[in-house]
């Protein structure tokens, strides 16, 4: 049986036989695809999957959490004798042996919704389990204890339960959400399990076989691979075993896994059937079914081979894997001159095949357009970014923040004061030696982490002087100045007559369509948005943003093929030669079945090729020129430029960025950058530029598998060699120059036979290109390098990185190392090689954690964003920026930024953006709160600081009273029942809502009197507004509670409003719902 035609039959078979099934597959890899497949035929309720759980044997540390999950999953469901299911495994699975039925029993509790539990007793078994009890519960093995709330991860669910008591009865559980903390559905009953994984030298094991039902079917594809499999494994583990220290107290392999002979002996107790190419001496089942054939990506043999079929009295099916690849196939198909019989069917599947029995051809669209087809296996808790960004933001005691108003000084924390006697919460800021702020929660949004560039300390001003205020303003005022220039020359083209481009040709369809991988949906979205401007009169001016290896140069060559295809020449500018080169290769690759010219220009050229390649452009008979700066050389006179793009901008000197202006003049531009741009600041740019932002990652890449490793000579040597003998290169990272040398002979001493070039930032440029050169034309196998490797180079034949001493780099440049691998469809490893975990930081040990975690590309977006936000932000508007971003970290540049483009809107460029009247004009930006209320988050009801930080400062980002409400909703649903100061917490939101609307900057709540503050500008249109209009009725018809006078304060006359009678929180709301 071939491809995809086994699952239709297993499936088949199960829903007939009503019995357990186990598929024994011969790895990992086929298992997932089958899995995914059955899982599509059966539901996935039906279908388990059961893999292994160590990387390898004896090296606890390595055991992977979401592996052990499935694995206690299907224990729980055997032992929970539900309805039959279809259970899929390979080889390393079968190998570890499982707690015995008796074991398991043993140490699950069961918890029941109206069951009598005390809390403290669940507690007590939770810390028998060996559970860890953490603030927040985020993986398998973690508990917390809010008031009446328990939330525990166990071993048997990929999601946590939340178990609520109502003294000592259970009341209610539900499974939360670990990124948003949320509940989300209620359960009647659960278990919880403890790692199974973990044995004890007490407990017994038991082969898996010995687990399943006597009744269970198995599928296996090839016992005599299985069995040397197992035997290869267990010699490895024995080997392993010799090696560990003999201190510690560890069970014999014997005790923990099975060998070939074992399982054989075992398999010989159940319906055994076997199933693959192979002849055996037993009763034959044959199927007559045949393998897709290749059709290299031709479409007419395509076409032919269905008619084919058709004529035959075949039915012919083409599963694809969503909508968009099923419209695909209808667009390629009508564009032919043949009639094509076909359906299309959504389903992705893992193999075509036709099935000449039943007359059936099913053909996959992956492989028709010959891409990689991933596999998706469940992992129920990696959607927790292991760092999240909230993380990163968050404020440790020490760090330096920004004040807005105050200037930078450092966090000393929360602190409870008091005022007049009520407990008030405030954070604690120390600038210099000895001034310290206290800061009303408030006022948090005045408030952020102090990032600069670079990591670098920053100045920290007295408190009272007024040097932060120069600062802010210089600041300002340059920032103004360039954001005017952006905006003016963004006007100026706009007003400006290109070439308009003609629509879409079937050309292109093709083009598309012969794409390897599937496009995301970001980057459709960035083609489309290209095409549409290319197709306006006004010249386009875009950016295209998207990490490495997110597809923006497929959205490159599709624009400069629309380009070719209307008679125009297009120009790639690129910042280095290597790059040059890259591109080069590229595109004459994705453009090799069209008629397009195709050449490049960067200083390996001989003089008679840039001579060729000049006079090419000149003439017209070049297409499409990629080149370095030399292409605004002045012997280059394009016969006809139509389209312009930039790679990496920012990293041009001014001469070329000035050169390349008399050449954007009325030609459309594209621009591509991988710094990733802030949201915050896409907004603000938007005034300025075009933007599309490629934020997920293409689907079908594999996840770069990642490991710790130490620095161990046999891992390192079976790495390479292995990368080696599939044809692949290696990247080895060690940053330290002094003894780059020394590491080299040690990788050529532990591989003789391979090739080793050495490169870092202190060779010539002209060496170091060609080396990289050599690299990526292959050269040699094995390169030993600096981190100059982390910028732009593409070896899609290097698949192994090895980085060493990883614990010493920052996240984004190990996310943009790695990213240096995986980008053909092979699988690529990653080596992390670090101390042992006790001897790095815990900042080191989490960072390479979460690496670990976001093996797939695009998780790292999230990590790599803060770094490089910085870095974008400055590149974006110019070099000079960064000395601004140092001094004033980088929030608060942004808040400037913002600010003036808002006024740059409103004053200069009016006409540009037309105001919109349907929204009331703002006459406040923000209200003070100064009050002796007790309003904040009692300790007793969240106890962990970071989380209350957390939750007074996502309060303070809420916009309307529906944000509000869920907020409400969630603490609840975390916390429990709110008490009074919450309660008045959420109101004093809803204050400063209506003090804006009403025009009053302050409010202050004080001894039993509200008063609030009028706009402080005099001359403001505030005055004539109907709010203020109402205010005066409001207060003549209410004379006796409230009074309006002029007040004299420090800074100059103020109108003031006065309420008597507030007796609490509450009370003050009400009066001003009535205003």
């Amino acid at each position: 049986m071939v491809g995809s035609s086994l699952s239709f039959v297993i499936s088949e078979t199960f829903k007939k036989a009503d019995k357990p099934f186990l598929l024994i597959f011969n790895d990992k890899e086929e298992a997932a695809y089958y899995l995914n497949d059955l899982e599509q035929l059966l539901g996935e309720k039906n279908v388990l999957f059961y893999p292994g759980s160590y990387r390898r044997p004896y090296q606890i540390e390595e055991t992977d959490n979401a592996n052990v999950l499935l694995r206690s999953e299907v224990l729980n469901r055997i032992n929970s004798r539900k309805k039959p299911a279809v259970i899929v495994t390979y080889p390393t699975a079968l190998f570890e042996k499982v707690v015995t039925k008796k074991e398991l029993e043993k140490s699950t509790l069961k918890v029941n919704v109206g069951e009598d539990l005390s809390l403290d007793f669940v507690n007590e078994v939770l810390f028998e389990y060996k559970f860890k009890r953490v603030d927040f519960v985020t993986e398998p093995g973690d508990f917390s204890v809010r008031g009446g709330i328990i939330d525990v991860f166990s071993f048997s669910n990929d999601e946590p339960y939340r178990i609520e008591f109502f003294g000592d009865e259970i009341d209610s559980i539900r499974t939360f959400d670990v990124e948003t903390q949320l509940s989300k559905e209620k359960l009647k009953k659960v278990s919880i399990m403890p790692n199974v994984e973990n044995k004890t030298l007490e407990e017994n094991r038991e082969s898996f076989l010995k687990y399943i039902s006597s009744k269970t079917i198995i599928f296996a594809k090839n016992i005599d691979l299985l069995v040397g499999n197992l035997d290869r494994f267990f010699s490895k583990a024995e080997e392993a075993f010799l090696d560990l220290s003999k201190e510690i107290n560890h069970s014999k392999p014997s005790e923990l896994f099975c060998d070939g002979t074992f399982i054989k002996n075992q398999l010989q107790e159940f319906t055994l059937v076997n199933f693959g190419t192979q002849k055996l001496e037993i009763p034959q089942i044959e199927f007559n079914t045949i393998a897709q054939p290749s059709f290299n990506k031709q479409f007419n043999l395509l076409i032919d081979n269905l008619e084919e079929y058709h004529k035959g009295k075949f039915t012919n099916y083409i599963f694809c894997a969503n909508d968009q690849q099923a419209k695909r196939f209808h667009d390629i198909f009508d564009d032919s001159d043949k009639e094509v019989h076909y359906e299309t069917v959504v389903f992705p599947l893992y193999k075509g095949f036709v099935d000449v029995d039943n007359k059936l051809v099913c053909y996959t669209d992956h492989e028709i357009f010959e891409r990689y087809h991933k596999f998706r296996l469940k992992n129920g808790y990696a959607k927790k970014q292991a760092i999240t960004l909230q993380e990163l933001n968050k404020l440790e005691i020490g760090d330096y923040v920004t004040h807005m108003d105050h200037g930078i000084g450092k966090f000393g924390g929360l602190q409870k004061i008091d005022v007049q006697g009520k407990k008030q919460e405030a954070i604690k800021l120390v600038y210099g030696e000895r001034d310290i702020l206290y800061v009303s929660i408030h006022s948090l949004h005045k408030i952020s982490k102090f990032n600069g560039k670079d990591g670098k300390a920053p100045k920290i001003y007295k408190l009272g002087s007024g040097a932060w205020k120069k600062v802010k303003q210089k600041t300002k005022a340059r920032v103004k100045h360039i954001a005017f220039n952006l905006i003016q020359l963004y006007a100026k083209r706009k007003l400006q007559k290109g070439f308009a481009f003609g629509p879409d040709t079937h050309i292109q369809h093709e083009l598309e369509g012969s794409f390897m991988y599937e496009d995301t949906p970001d980057q459709f979205t960035a083609t489309q948005d290209v095409k549409n401007d290319m197709e306006k009169e006004q010249p386009m001016d875009r950016l295209v943003c998207g990490d490495v290896g997110f597809g923006k140069t497929e959205v490159a060559v599709r624009a400069a093929f629309k380009a070719v295809d209307n008679g125009k020449q297009v120009a790639i500018l690129v910042p280095t030669t290597i790059l040059a080169f890259q591109h080069y290769k590229t595109f004459s690759e994705r453009l090799k079945d069209f008629p397009i010219k195709i050449d490049y220009l960067n200083r390996f050229r001989t003089a008679k090729q840039k001579t060729t390649a000049i006079d090419g452009v000149n003439d017209g008979s070049v297409d499409i020129i990629i080149g370095t700066h030399q292409l605004t050389n002045q012997r280059i006179k394009f016969k006809d430029l139509g389209l312009l793009i930039i790679d990496e901008e920012q990293k041009f000197g001014v001469a070329v960025k000035d050169k390349l202006k008399t050449l954007k003049e009325n030609v459309d531009t594209l621009t591509l950058t991988a710094t990733p741009i802030p949201r915050t600041l896409q907004f603000s740019l938007m005034a300025a530029r075009d933007l599309s932002v490629i934020k997920t990652p293409p689907p079908n890449r594999h996840p770069i598998e990642s490991n710790v490793i130490r620095f161990s000579e046999e891992t390192i040597r079976d790495a390479i060699s292995y990368e080696i003998s599939r044809g692949g290169q290696v990247f080895f990272i060690h940053n330290r120059i002094e003894n780059i040398k020394e590491v080299a002979g040690l990788l050529q001493r532990l591989v003789p036979s391979a090739k080793i070039g050495i490169g870092h930032g202190q060779m010539e440029g002209k060496k170091l290109e060609q080396l990289m050169l050599g690299f990526m034309s292959g050269d040699f196998d094995v390169l030993v390098s600096t981190t100059i490797v982390e910028s732009g180079l593409d070896v899609p034949n290097a698949n192994t990185i090895f980085i060493n001493n990883a614990n010493n780099f920052g996240l984004s440049d190990l996310h943009q190392m790695r990213g240096r691998v995986g980008r053909s469809n092979k699988k690529a490893f990653c080596y992390f090689i670090t101390p042992p975990y006790h001897m790095m930081t815990d900042d080191a040990r989490k960072r390479i954690e979460a690496l670990v975690l976001f093996s797939d590309l695009g998780s790292g977006i999230n990590i790599a964003m803060k770094d490089l936000e910085i870095r974008g932000a400055g590149d974006l508007l110019g070099g000079e920026q960064s000395g601004f971003i140092n001094d004033i970290g980088f929030d608060t540049y942004q808040k400037i930024l913002q600010e003036a483009i808002e006024e740059l809107k409103e004053n200069e460029f009016k006409e540009l953006y037309p105001t919109d009247n349907s929204k009331p004009k703002e006459f406040v930006k923000e209200v003070q709160i100064d009050t002796d209320f007790e309003i904040l988050f009692p300790d007793d009801y969240i106890n962990s600081i970071t989380e209350r930080l957390a939750l007074y400062t996502k309060l303070g980002d809420l916009t309307d009273e529906s944000e509000l409400q869920t907020f409400e909703t969630e603490i609840i649903d975390r916390f429990g029942e709110i008490p009074t100061q919450v309660e008045d917490l959420l109101d004093s939101v809803r204050i400063k809502w209506l003090a804006k609307a009403l025009g009053l900057e302050k409010i202050i709540l004080k001894q039993k009197r509200m008063i609030g503050y009028f706009v402080s500008n005099q001359q403001s249109d505030f005055y004539q507004t109907e709010a203020f209009t109402r205010m005066l009725k409001y207060v003549q018809q209410n004379s006796k509670s409230c009074v309006m006078k002029e007040k004299e304060t420090k800074n100059g006359l103020r109108l003031l409003i006065t309420f008597i009678r507030i007796d609490s929180v509450k009370t003050a709301l009400s009066i001003l719902q009535k205003v």
